[in-house]
């Protein structure tokens, strides 16, 4: 008998005697792991730092949001809105009709509108392109829910909308009835999404589990994190947003953050959090909206630093997000990175920095300055991944909403 054999028949005689180990003090599975509450950069690795950039000017910057505000006044539908289910493909992605693209046309149209009314332009084609936008908002956003049972995208337009419909309720000025108006269109959309907040805490577009009414959606980190960071604006404002809806959605962004805050894509993606998407390289477009929905919330972890280290990782790795721009297939990418992340980062990540001393600031609205004029595109638009015929006015304007934060 071979070596081998004998050991295995010894071990196999001598089982009943081992002592087992004491799996007193073992963890309780049904006892939630503890959150991440304290910021722990890696040790053996320098955190990148981008080279300074020369600020563009004020006149380039200007030129700039002017252009981007042109392209969005002639690229406007005839019925106000923006977006379409138009320029299809073969690769395009998961949209049953006719309700998935409801809730991309509404929030597209009200990401364009905020970024008109923000761009502080007072030409009277952009003040006649706000007011086609308002009138399809008023008379479209109500109908909007989600596409099946699946399929829950209409949770972009409830967020989106809620800063869109405040602004509004701004310009209308002393006309109170159009206020006020405004004002109960802002607590539906929120009371909208308080319905559609799956029953795991915060948000997600996906719901493969049960498809019931109250939705067990695939909650990942960043569109819990959109929606959290519009319900605080929303309240902020005066308007009512149950506690128990934010403190949800809160505890399921910390759950999927992990000790250098870089955040898991989705809670479905806690067992692999080496995964390439859930390294830094690969939460570059998610870090800088989930660390910004944490510190408005009061989370004393995200602090000054974690700013600071989050934005230079954007800027100084900012080729992991720019491979991805424009690539056809989501997540094909290195880090599994989808190109429909570049502008959203860059978005959140100017909110990021002006949470910063304003000493602080300026270095980085020269990156983010410097960044957006170099990729715009020859007729002013920004874009990032084919989405139907909706990638340049999002695009467009979350690029005019980031400029206007480095004026």
């Amino acid at each position: 008998m071979s070596v081998g054999k004998l050991l295995l028949v010894f071990l196999f005689l001598l089982g009943p005697f081992l002592v087992a180990p004491d799996c007193s003090e073992a963890a309780d599975p049904d006892k939630p792991l503890a959150l991440i509450d304290s910021y722990r950069p890696p040790k053996d690795i320098e955190i990148p730092r981008p080279e300074a950039v020369e600020y563009p000017g004020v006149e380039q910057v200007e030129e700039s949001i002017r252009r981007g505000v042109d392209y969005l006044c002639n690229k406007q539908n005839k019925n106000g809105s923006w977006g379409a289910p138009k320029r299809t493909k073969a690769l395009d992605i998961y949209a049953p009709v006719p309700g998935a693209h409801h809730g991309f046309r509404a929030a597209v149209t009200c990401m364009a509108v905020t970024a008109l009314i923000q761009s502080g332009d007072q030409r009277s084609k952009v003040q006649q392109a706000i007011d086609r936008g308002e009138a399809w908002i008023l008379e479209k956003l109500p109908k909007v829910r989600r596409a099946n049972a699946t399929a829950l995208y209409n949770i972009w337009a409830h967020a989106y909308s809620l800063q869109t419909l405040m602004l509004l309720q701004q310009r209308a000025g002393e006309n109170n009835e159009k206020s006020e108006k405004l004002a109960q269109y802002t607590r539906d959309q929120i009371e909208l999404l308080t319905r559609y907040e799956s029953v795991n805490g915060g948000w997600g577009y996906y719901d493969f589990t049960v498809g019931a009414k109250r939705p067990s959606s695939i909650v990942t980190s960043f569109s819990a994190a959109t929606c959290v960071i519009e319900l605080q604006r929303a309240r902020k404002a005066g308007f009512e947003v149950s506690a128990s809806v934010t403190d949800k959605a809160v505890r399921s962004i910390k759950r999927q953050r992990k000790p250098d805050f870089s955040y898991l894509y989705g809670a479905h993606h806690w067992s692999k959090p080496m995964y390439s998407i859930n390294r830094p390289g690969g939460s570059l477009g998610r870090s800088q909206v989930c660390n910004l929905a944490l510190y408005r919330d009061g989370d004393r972890a995200v602090t000054d630093q974690v700013f600071v280290d989050w934005l230079d990782r954007l800027f100084a790795r900012n080729l992991w997000l720019d491979l991805a721009r424009k690539r056809p297939i989501p997540h094909e990418s290195y880090f599994a990175v989808a190109g429909y992340f570049v502008y959203y980062a860059y978005y959140y990540g100017s909110g990021c920095m002006l949470e910063l001393p304003e000493e602080q600031q300026a270095f980085y609205k020269a990156q983010f300055a410097h960044l957006l004029l170099d990729l715009q595109e020859s007729d002013g638009c920004w874009w990032d991944f084919p989405l139907y015929d909706y990638h340049q006015s999002y695009g467009t304007a979350f690029a005019i909403m980031t400029l206007v934060r480095c004026r």
